[in-house]
């Protein structure tokens, strides 16, 4: 059975949607809480990066062996997924750069496609403009020979490709109900920093999941060809 690893920075944020549809895709998924446990020795069939509070400039020990495994996942060509604080981990592992961006993004935005995400297979399927659910506060650049696939007005890059086999995500098409609900009281100071309220969050963002997990699964299926 194809082994897909999942790295988790914090427990209250999983795979979600795409351990669903991993394992419907014949894949046995693994996590790690890479704060407390590392990163294995061993590079799975699949990897999973997900999100956390924390940055990838942060001094923590822990960041860099997870860069440099990041960047040795890319490097033999296994697909690699990252999300949110994942995705800036991917940036910053090939070379892009990670800072905090012009105000929080808390529950759903408008993310436009960019040109280069038409010729896609995953992005390029998605409307121009869709509405995505979002909680970060840092943005990203575009590492060198990374494609966009979307941005936002506060945030160029919402979405890219690394060659082929690599995708980062600023935003969560893999959350559910429960992660949202996990965000909202784990994080409840993003919440009051964004000016809104959890139950605001929450009433906006319950509507998206249908086509946030339509994107998780065109995603993973495209990846696990």
């Amino acid at each position: 059975m194809k082994h897909a690893l999942c790295l988790r920075h914090v427990p209250f944020e999983g795979p979600a949607a795409f351990q669903q549809a991993l394992e419907r895709r014949g894949y046995h998924l693994t996590e790690q809480l890479v704060p407390q446990q590392g990163v294995p020795a061993a590079t799975p069939d699949f990897l999973l990066v997900m999100g956390g509070p924390m940055s990838v400039n942060d001094p923590d020990p822990w960041i860099e062996q997870e860069r440099r495994f990041i960047h040795r996942a890319v490097t033999e060509g296994i697909p690699v997924v990252g999300v949110c604080l994942g995705a800036q981990f991917i940036a910053s592992a090939l070379g892009g750069r990670v800072a905090p961006g012009p105000r929080p993004e808390i529950g759903p935005a408008p993310v436009t496609r960019t040109g280069e995400s038409d010729t896609d297979p995953v992005f390029g399927t998605m409307p121009r403009r869709f509405t995505a659910f979002q909680w970060h506060g840092e943005g990203l650049t575009l590492p060198p020979g990374a494609v966009p696939l979307a941005s936002s007005d506060d945030y160029p890059v919402q979405a890219f490709r690394y060659g082929d086999r690599a995708y980062g995500l600023l935003f969560h098409p893999e959350l559910d109900r429960e992660g949202i609900t996990a965000l909202c009281r784990e994080c409840a100071h993003d919440v009051h920093r964004a000016g809104t309220t959890a139950a605001a969050v929450m009433e906006a963002s319950l509507p998206l999941l249908p086509q946030s997990h339509q994107l998780a699964d065109r995603l993973i299926e495209h990846l696990a060809e």
